[in-house]
């Protein structure tokens, strides 16, 4: 769906991209997930066609988008994982690529796991090019990410600011570097990236959320979901 400036759940939660949408003074998109690859897939080819879009450009920060699942910081593969599955259903009638924007900004894998993981897609020749964020970006991209309250993003600023050591996010649970690889932007070639994106097979017949997630349960990968689960029960 289309989200705007005051788009919110039944609880008046306002999302992440209904905040960017006020930042950008135009509609966000929201994909729901919970069918699977087959209804993100759906989605995104819906949205695309509305807007006119001929390229979807699968952005993540961090790099848990291309772990193996064996990285011990690894906390949210769920979405990730559906979403490249879902890019990968739909096939040859939407042009997609990869991106991850940010390596180890955000507490997950560390700094040499993301590195060894582009390593292995360069590769299998999905490595197609890199951007740095230059300051002009990095100004633009600080006022999206202080509107949507994204600690993730913020440390990509830093890093495109000259940051250099480790900083504390998540109330310091995490700790991320800062450094100029921070700022870098790696593309890929999903097609060719799929052989090494173990997390992304794993869940691409999933028929839903709550499959995908068991099929990463049984690799012995905790995600998202069950933190969420946790958390709930214990309120």
């Amino acid at each position: 769906m289309l989200a705007g400036a005051e788009t919110a759940t039944p609880e008046g939660v306002r999302f992440s991209e209904s905040h960017v949408a006020a930042h950008l003074g135009a509609p966000t998109v929201l994909i729901d997930i919970t069918e699977g690859p087959a209804g993100v897939a759906e989605g995104v080819g819906s949205a695309a066609g509305l807007l006119g879009c001929d390229l979807v450009v699968y952005t993540d920060i961090g790099g848990d988008a291309i772990a193996t699942g064996t990285e011990p910081g690894l906390g949210s593969p769920l979405c990730d994982a559906v979403m490249l599955a879902g890019a990968v259903r739909l096939g040859s009638r939407l042009d997609t690529a990869m991106a991850l924007i940010g390596a180890g900004c955000d507490g997950e894998l560390e700094l040499d796991e993301v590195l060894a993981r582009i390593a292995a897609l360069a590769a299998a020749g999905a490595w197609i090019g890199t951007s740095s964020v230059g300051l002009a970006t990095a100004d633009e991209l600080e006022r999206a990410a202080k509107a949507a309250g994204s600690e993730a993003s913020m440390q990509v600023v830093h890093c495109a600011r000259g940051a250099i050591g480790t900083a504390e996010i998540r109330g310091g649970r995490r700790r991320v570097p800062h450094g100029p690889v921070g700022a870098l932007a790696f593309c890929f070639d999903l097609d060719a990236a799929l052989a090494e994106l173990p997390l992304t097979q794993a869940v691409l017949d999933a028929d839903g959320l709550q499959a995908a997630r068991d099929a990463l349960v049984a690799r012995g990968i905790s995600t998202e979901l069950d933190y969420e689960h946790q958390r709930a029960a214990a309120t």
